[in-house]
């Protein structure tokens, strides 16, 4: 199967929407799946990114992650029900648009990004991590994750970072977004603590199914301050608008 766009939505919701997006939550997904021309999608929570217990989660921002068959049906989707369902409660929003470029493992039992070609990228990047925890491991997962995420938020090339998940709690995951390959390749092969989460990871078995895939940034489209997005130049309006 072709790599098709993928496009990740993130939505802001002030605290007296919470309830609102909470029975959005509930009553999307499938509406979600069967808007023309999606391949995959995913309704998503989202957290600081600091632990992944069920402390981190953060109830004022969701997400959607889609596979589309083309860039046109991909434009449609502002116009979609499930999108202006969500905007009425939004007070901001960003959309990204993404290039597959390398894909290992499955989610629900899928290859959500088809087969990747490659290729190579000299500008942003975004790396999905996400798995299904093991639920006798999951406790032990939780321990060992703050000192990756420690050194994930000093990691030099981090533009923005944070913990995606879906019901139930122990199917957990990471967005992060670099500067470049070579930032996202320097953390994730030579940062002392992530080399250490990956060498524990066959021994402790702590996942039933995993997914790694790493993608190039289009278009960012909106406030980019929702994903926490660090703007490199350090002047914090260039966090909003189009990439």
């Amino acid at each position: 199967m072709n790599p098709g766009l993928v496009t990740l939505h993130v939505w802001r919701v002030p605290r007296r929407a919470v309830p609102g997006a909470l029975a959005r939550m509930a009553t999307h997904p499938a509406r979600l799946r069967r808007l023309p021309g999606v391949r995959f999608a995913k309704l998503l929570g989202t957290g600081t990114g600091t632990g992944f217990g069920p402390g981190d989660a953060d109830l004022t921002r969701w997400a959607a992650l889609v596979v589309w068959d083309s860039p046109a049906a991909a434009a449609c989707f502002d116009a979609s029900p499930v999108a202006r369902s969500w905007a009425r409660i939004a007070d901001a929003a960003v959309r990204l648009e993404l290039r597959p470029l390398t894909s290992r493992g499955e989610w629900s039992g899928r290859e959500p990004f088809g087969t990747p070609a490659g290729g190579r990228v000299t500008g942003p990047v975004l790396a999905l991590t996400r798995a299904r925890l093991r639920a006798r491991r999951a406790a032990t997962f939780w321990r060992a994750i703050p000192p990756v995420a420690a050194e994930l938020h000093a990691a030099p090339g981090l533009l923005a970072r944070f913990g995606v998940g879906e019901a139930p709690l122990g199917w957990q995951g990471t967005v992060s977004v670099w500067r470049d390959p070579t930032d996202l390749v320097a953390f994730a092969y030579r940062s002392p603590e992530h080399r250490a989460a990956i060498t524990r990871t066959p021994t402790e078995g702590w996942y039933a199914e995993e997914l790694f895939a790493r993608f190039a940034v289009g278009d960012v489209v909106g406030d980019r301050t929702v994903l926490g997005w660090v703007a490199a130049d350090g002047d914090p309006d260039s966090a909003r608008g189009n990439a």
